[in-house]
């Protein structure tokens, strides 16, 4: 399968292309050579510039060397030299050939060589002659590190010529190349796999993707790309390529390439038992193996990883196996000094007998957990035979499963872990990874908090008892019961060092945070997440499984709510690229992926939010976390409506609605619905959904989610109602948005310009965009209301400039200020409703007013927006909403016409679902002792 348009797209060569350009109208430059390794996309920037070249009117051509044609003379050029040059005669040759390749108007001719040291040396002086003269302009490629003859040399350097050394393409260039040729985004961790893979090759890549495409390892679900598990392989014609350059490596140092392989890095000790000094030199020279320096010890790999996947596919099993066996041999003999040495060998025995020593494959396990690589702890800890599993080796595999998203076999393991518990530490240790693989792989919150009780019933001391009230309070905050969680967390050392179990510490400081956002201690909020942050990185024990990078949810969900965006997206993204460089952290990734859509949804970055949100479903699909699904599939939703992409909404709705939802998501529960509905043009409909959302967020004691629930309300036009209940939140919350959303309500229910636009200022320098905008536009509206055409326009000229930065976003806010529009809230309310094909009877039932109110409103909105048909209206708000998508109607139907308005369909779910906007939601099971 071709990947379409990889060949076409040209990414992070501008630069490079500018400075060509910039030869060419430079008379001093002779040539350009662009030199770099196989693969990295040197004749593709040639080709570029050779047609930028034809563009600005230069005569073109080709040549390309070869290793053949560079043993006859000329035999690169020689379609260059016209018939009967007589080269013999230097003198005379050379006029010859210049003045056939002169052009009339002086010009140069541009001369493309394709790998240029590979140039015969007759061809090469009679090159360098022919730019002398300026009759050629030179463009060639190089391969690094190729040999060069003298004649080639004297062509490609000097002052007058340009040189380009082209690397490979860095994380972020590879990124913008797959969204570029899959047209949609990839998940982070596809993205590091690939380039990992390819090290920035261009060739290598188009081929890792071509093959994973084929194979249906790289897929979409409609939002995201994403690669299946399993190792990434390319094409036969990668293999073939690559096979192609380990050949030359010769038969002497073919051993030392299979070893690595499989053994890679070995030290320089072991590298030269196997292959002599020279041929290891000779490896290093030819860049098929890396030899580095790390204090005292000198570490021999390949130089790059698809070597070895290429190399292992060629090995037999017996002879995979006599290497495995005899490089643990050596490693043994040495005395297995080194940390890693236990997890190695172990690993070599097991792959090439299928079995090793019990006691290597649990100190091996250990290592391997320790170090994240879930994946090969769990391969060591099941090759155990069941005689010699322990609690401790059942503890790590029910941990390891956890964390592999296998939350089933992870309880069958542990529950096994604790019949056969003998101590305390124990019995605490098990319970802990148990109702964390319960309460957050296989979402029973109740059967978790029924564990946790029953330990409790089994210790005695003191400090085991607090262990568990910090789980139980752990679980009673991601349950939404944030006031009675904080209070079973409230006697939490400060300090890790003062705590009897550190990971209990951690586990009850990864949830503290978020039960002060909750109940608006955002400030407190931000120092506990940094905290616990801090003391995760600085605690080394075997026993703590999770990644430190996890505490970063916290850190970037606290400051967030706390009103610091900017802060909590970058902490956000270097978290995740921490875990995405550890492949098998997926639980984490997932989390961090909810939180950082969150993070960009209230910045008012949707496009960005969708993505993340999209990233942390599919994760957790792979994974079968589920906890996680609906949140994150209600936040794609909202994000969806506000982009205007309403059948992905629906569709993102209607799979939510199958997943059972923790009350601590109570705000992305409910926001996808109400987007849709305002999406639609059904504002009452979403002010609805949202104020069911906020009674419940209240009852439970969620301030910070009842909050923004109320602002969005004000923001869809139900200020008035909301505006006293927003400022007596805010006087129990530190958070700034908390604090600014109640300014909003209060500015908008005021209609008070001034205050809108100092409310803008507040949600800028908290970098909420979207909010930002809509105050500014609100400030606007309220200005043209009063008279004031100056003061609009200039609110008008703010509005706009901060909507730049939100991805295309349109609210119900912003229209005033896209349109010019002095619409009241009932009256855009109306409006939006009529451009999307509804009777004036329709809109008079869904608004509860009677149908001569409806057309009054109509007349107002038609007077103010300067038209006379709903066709007219469609297509003024049409330029200010796009996604409204009002249906087409006929020249004529004015106010009180037109035929009956034309409702979708209920949409499918992913699931089979069908989404009811509005109606009645599957009841859920609640946590144990949250409110009902």
């Amino acid at each position: 399968m071709r990947v379409p348009g990889f060949a076409d797209v040209f990414v992070g060569r501008g630069e490079q292309l500018e400075l060509f350009t910039k030869g060419l109208t430079d008379r001093r430059c002779q040539g350009f050579v662009v030199s770099g390794s196989a693969g990295v996309g040197k004749s593709r920037l040639a080709e570029e510039c050779l047609a930028r070249a034809a563009g600005m009117g230069f005569r073109v051509a080709r040549a390309t060397a070869s290793a053949a044609a560079g043993t006859v003379p000329l035999g690169a050029i020689a379609h260059l030299v016209p018939a009967g040059a007589d080269l013999s005669d230097p003198v005379t040759g050379f006029a010859t050939v210049a003045r056939r390749l002169a052009g009339r108007d002086g010009r140069a001719l541009v001369l493309l060589i394709d790998d240029i040291h590979l140039l015969d040396a007759v061809s090469a002086v009679l090159l360098r002659q022919l730019m002398d003269a300026g009759v050629v302009r030179l463009l060639g490629t190089i391969c690094s590190g190729a040999p060069v003859g003298d004649a080639v040399e004297a062509v490609c350097h000097g002052d007058a010529m340009w040189r380009v050394e082209l690397a490979e393409l860095d994380r972020g260039e590879v990124e913008e190349l797959l969204q570029a040729v899959l047209g949609a985004p990839v998940a982070q961790g596809t993205q590091w796999e690939l380039h990992a893979a390819c090290r920035g090759n261009v060739l290598y890549l188009r081929e890792l993707v071509t093959g994973a495409l084929d194979r249906g390892a790289l897929v979409s679900d409609g939002e995201i790309w994403e690669l299946a598990a399993g190792p990434v392989r390319g094409t036969t014609r990668l293999v073939e390529l690559i096979s192609t350059r380990l050949a030359a490596a010769g038969a002497e140092a073919r051993p030392l390439l299979e070893l690595l392989a499989l053994c890679e890095p070995l030290s320089l000790t072991d590298a030269e038992q196997v292959a002599s000094p020279e041929a290891v030199t000779g490896l290093e020279y030819a860049g098929l193996v890396r030899v580095r320096q790390e204090g005292r010890r000198t570490s021999v790999a390949l130089a790059h990883p698809l070597y070895g996947e290429v190399l292992r596919a060629g090995l037999p099993v017996t002879r995979r196996r006599a290497l495995l066996l005899r490089q643990a041999a050596r490693v043994e003999v040495r005395g297995m000094r080194r940390r890693a040495d236990a997890l190695h060998v172990a690993s070599w025995r097991l792959a090439a007998t299928g079995t090793a020593d019990p006691a290597a494959l649990t100190e091996a396990a250990a290592l391997a957990r320790y170090a994240h690589d879930y994946g090969q702890a769990r391969a060591l800890l099941q090759a155990l035979p069941e005689e010699h599993h322990t609690t401790a080796t059942r503890l790590m595999l029910g941990e390891t499963l956890f964390e592999l998203g296998e939350p089933q076999q992870a309880e069958k393991v542990l529950a096994k872990a604790v019949a056969g518990a003998e101590s305390e530490q124990d019995e605490l240790a098990v319970t802990m990874a148990r109702t964390c693989n319960l309460f957050w792989g296989a979402a029973e919150a109740d059967e978790a908090l029924a564990v946790n009780e029953a330990a409790r019933a089994r210790v005695t001391s003191a400090d085991a008892l607090r262990m568990l009230r910090y789980c139980e309070g752990s679980m009673r905050i991601a349950s939404g019961e944030a006031v009675r969680g904080l209070d079973l967390l409230e006697d939490m050392e400060e300090d890790i060092n003062d705590a009897p179990d550190p990971v209990a510490w951690l586990t009850g400081a990864l949830m503290k945070p978020l039960g002060l956002e909750l109940v608006g201690r955002t400030g407190d909020a931000v120092a506990w997440a940094e905290r616990a942050y801090a003391a995760h990185l600085t605690v080394d024990h075997h026993t703590l499984y999770p990644h430190p990078a996890v505490q970063l949810i916290s850190v970037n969900h606290a400051l967030s709510s706390h009103g610091r965006l900017a802060e909590a997206r970058e902490v956000g993204r270097r978290g995740y690229a921490e875990l995405a460089r550890v492949s098998s952290t997926p639980v984490p990734q997932i989390w961090l992926a909810f939180s950082l859509g969150r993070t960009e949804w209230l910045a008012g970055h949707p496009a960005s939010a969708r993505r993340w949100y999209a990233e942390a479903a599919a994760l957790a699909r792979a994974y079968h976390h589920i906890r996680p699904l609906g949140p994150a599939l209600s936040g794609l939703a909202a994000c969806a409506a506000v982009l205007g992409d309403l059948e992905r909404a629906e569709l993102a709705c209607a799979e939510a609605r199958n997943y059972l939802w923790p009350e601590v998501f109570a705000a992305e529960e409910y926001l996808g619905r109400a987007w849709l509905h305002a999406a639609r043009g059904r504002v009452a409909q979403a002010r609805t959904v949202l104020t069911d959302a906020a009674r419940c967020a209240r009852t439970a004691g969620l301030v910070s989610p009842e909050a923004l629930l109320l602002t969005d309300i004000a923001r869809l036009g139900g200020a008035k109602k909301v505006a006293g209940r927003l400022a007596e939140l805010a006087r129990r919350s530190d958070g700034v948005l908390t604090g600014t959303g109640a300014r909003l309500a209060a500015a908008l229910a005021a209609d008070a310009p001034d205050q809108l636009l100092a409310v803008a200022t507040a949600f800028e320098r908290a970098g909420a965009d979207l909010l930002a905008a809509e105050a500014a536009a609100a400030a606007a509206a309220a200005w043209q209301r009063a008279g004031q055409a100056r003061r609009a326009t200039a609110a008008t000229s703010l509005a706009t400039a901060i909507a730049g930065r939100c991805e295309d976003a349109r609210t119900a806010l912003l229209t005033a200020a896209a349109s010019g529009a002095p619409l009241t809230d009932r009256e855009r309310e109306v409006a939006l409703l009529a451009a999307n094909g509804s009777r004036s009877k329709d809109i008079a039932d869904v608004l509860h007013l009677s149908v001569r109110t409806v057309n009054n409103h109509l007349q107002h909105a038609y007077a103010k927006l300067g038209v006379t048909t709903r066709r007219e209206l469609a297509t003024v708000l049409e330029r200010s909403e796009p996604h409204h998508a009002p249906a087409p109607r006929p020249a004529g139907h004015d106010i009180g016409d037109g035929a009956p308005a034309a409702s979708p369909p209920p949409a499918a779910g992913f699931a089979g679902r069908t989404l009811r906007p509005g109606g009645p939601r599957p009841p859920r099971r609640p946590v144990a002792g949250s409110p009902k």
